[in-house]
C-alpha cells in the first residue's frame, strides 16, 4: 500500500473534515487509519474549510494512523479537494460513489497533481466507496482502476438507490456484499472494508455486525466515533487461540508432506489439507 505500512487496516475512522480539533485526536484513537472526511460530514459552506484543515494536518502528521481524504464526487468540488490533498503524507483518498469513469479522472488529476507537488508517481491510493447500482454492476472495472487497493461499501447510499429498506441485519444487501468480497478476491485486491454501524453506543450491535462482516469476507470496517475502534480492531484480529491453531494446522500438513502426503488428519480428528491450510495461513497474516 502506498505510503503505509503494507498490512492494510482493519479499522477507518471518519473525522469531520472542518473539525479540525478532532483531527489529531483520531490519529491517536487506535485506529489503524483515519479518513478525513471532506464530503458528508461537511456542510457546503464549510468545504473550503475542511480541506484547508486536511491540508494542515498533512504539513505535520502526528505519528499514528495513517491519514486518507473521502473527497467529493461530484465535479464542483472534486478538483479543489484533490488539490487541496495530495501530499507525500498523505496515504490516498476515498472515491464515493466509485465507477470507472469517476475513478478515470481521479486517476488523471492525481498524477498530473503528484508531479506538482515531488509525489511519486502512483503513490497515491484510491479505495473504491461503492454506493451507486453502476458501481456494483461494473466491480470488476473499478477493481482494474490503477490505483485502487481496496474496495469499501456504502450501504446506505446504495439502499438508498436501489429502493431496499433493509432490516437490521442488512439481509436484502448480502447479495451486494457477497459480489464485493468476490471481485476483490479475484483482483487481487485486499479484503473489502464494511459499511459503518450507526449505533455509535451499542457495543454489543456493533461486535455482532463486525463479527457477521468478517464472516462474509470483509476485514476491516469504517467507523463513526473512536469509541468504536477497539470493538472493530478485536474482531478483525485473530485470537491467540486462533493463531494457536492455525500454527498446529500448518505444522501438521507440514509433517504429512515430509512424508509424501497431500492431506493429514489432526489429533482432534480433522482433515488437514491445503485449502485448510490456507484458511490458517490467512490468519496468521492477520495477526498483529
Amino acid at each position: 500500500m502506498p505510503n503505509g505500512s503494507a498490512l492494510p487496516g482493519r479499522s477507518y475512522l471518519y473525522v469531520p473534515g472542518h473539525r479540525d480539533s478532532r483531527h489529531e485526536r483520531a490519529v491517536h484513537s487506535g485506529a489503524d487509519d483515519v479518513i478525513v472526511d471532506l464530503e458528508d460530514a461537511v456542510p457546503a459552506d464549510a468545504k473550503k474549510e475542511a480541506r484547508t484543515a486536511c491540508a494542515r494536518l498533512l504539513e505535520r502528521p502526528p505519528a499514528g494512523a495513517r491519514v486518507w481524504a473521502r473527497v467529493n464526487s461530484h465535479p464542483a468540488h472534486l478538483a479543489a479537494d484533490l488539490a487541496a490533498v495530495v501530499s507525500p503524507s498523505l496515504t490516498g483518498v476515498w472515491v464515493p460513489k466509485a465507477e470507472p469513469a469517476l475513478l478515470a479522472e481521479v486517476d488523471e488529476r492525481l498524477t498530473a497533481l503528484e508531479r506538482e507537488a515531488g509525489v511519486p508517481a502512483g503513490a497515491t491510493a484510491v479505495v473504491a466507496l461503492l454506493e451507486t447500482a453502476e458501481g456494483v454492476l461494473r466491480v470488476e472495472q473499478v477493481c482494474r482502476s490503477p490505483r485502487v487497493v481496496r474496495l469499501g461499501i456504502g450501504e446506505a447510499d446504495l439502499a438508498g438507490e436501489l429502493r431496499l429498506r433493509p432490516d437490521e441485519q442488512s439481509n436484502q444487501l448480502h447479495g451486494v456484499r457477497l459480489a464485493v468480497v468476490l471481485a476483490s478476491a479475484a483482483a487481487g485486491l485486499a479484503p473489502p472494508v464494511g459499511p459503518v454501524e450507526i449505533s455509535v453506543h451499542d457495543e454489543e450491535r456493533l461486535h455482532a455486525t463486525t463479527t457477521l462482516l468478517l464472516r462474509q469476507g470483509f476485514r476491516a470496517r469504517t467507523a463513526l466515533h473512536p469509541r468504536q475502534v477497539p470493538v472493530i480492531n478485536a474482531v478483525f484480529t485473530p485470537t491467540p487461540q486462533e493463531v494457536e491453531e492455525a500454527t498446529e494446522l500448518l505444522a501438521v500438513l507440514a509433517e504429512a508432506q515430509r512424508q509424501g502426503q497431500a492431506t493429514a488428519v489432526d489429533p482432534s480428528g480433522r482433515l488437514v489439507d491445503p485449502a485448510v491450510v490456507r484458511s490458517a495461513q490467512e490468519v496468521l497474516d492477520r495477526a498483529r
